[in-house]
């Protein structure tokens, strides 16, 4: 990684992030407890019956581990469980700007063109997915020159998601990206 274009400063912000799934990675503590102090971990988990008692154990482990904890798309869990920040979908972009006067660090998901260019204002753009990945099979990738591409494009520091290994990621030397995030790489 060569940091972010000029005028997008990620400080603060860890450059390996865990994304938790609830098929994939049921219980996310044992992958987050091998997470170097500093990383980040996105709380997903939607839909899980047992969410809140799954992210009040997570987030327990975050602050003990020095970890930053984002909470996806909740920011009543995200309150409740003193997280670092909100993770949102695209069709959230809108709660940006209250989630920021609200004080919250705010990530954004994106997967196209129109999405980074609709993430005003986040303070870090997961971009996705940028090769095969089993949580979306069959789904269109980005590919490393069209991630490079679109990562160049951000306002805000780029964190490469999908299909992410050691191996995977060597293919994105070269580019503006600030960060890694992986779920699978990091289960093992």
């Amino acid at each position: 990684m060569r940091g972010t274009p000029a005028g997008r400063s990620g400080s603060g912000l860890p450059r390996l992030w865990l994304v938790t799934d609830t098929d994939r990675l049921p219980d996310p503590l044992p992958a987050a407890a091998r997470l170097p102090a500093g990383a980040g971990v996105i709380f997903r988990h939607y839909g899980a019956p047992d969410r809140e008692a799954i992210g009040r154990a997570l987030a327990k482990l975050c602050r003990r581990r020095r970890l930053v904890l984002l909470v996806a798309e909740d920011a009543k869990l995200a309150y409740r469980l003193r997280a670092g920040g909100i993770h949102l979908p695209e069709h959230a972009y809108r709660r940006i700007a209250g989630l920021k006067k609200a004080g919250w660090r705010v990530s954004a998901a994106a997967h196209s063109a129109a999405a980074v260019a609709g993430a005003r204002g986040a303070d870090m753009l997961v971009l996705s997915p940028v090769f095969p990945t089993r949580s979306h099979p069959g789904a269109r990738t980005l590919g490393p020159l069209r991630f490079a591409a679109l990562a160049q494009a951000a306002r805000a520091p780029v964190i490469a998601l999908g299909g992410i290994s050691p191996a995977t990621a060597r293919r994105l030397r070269g580019g503006r990206f600030w960060g890694l995030a992986a779920i699978g790489a990091l289960a093992a």
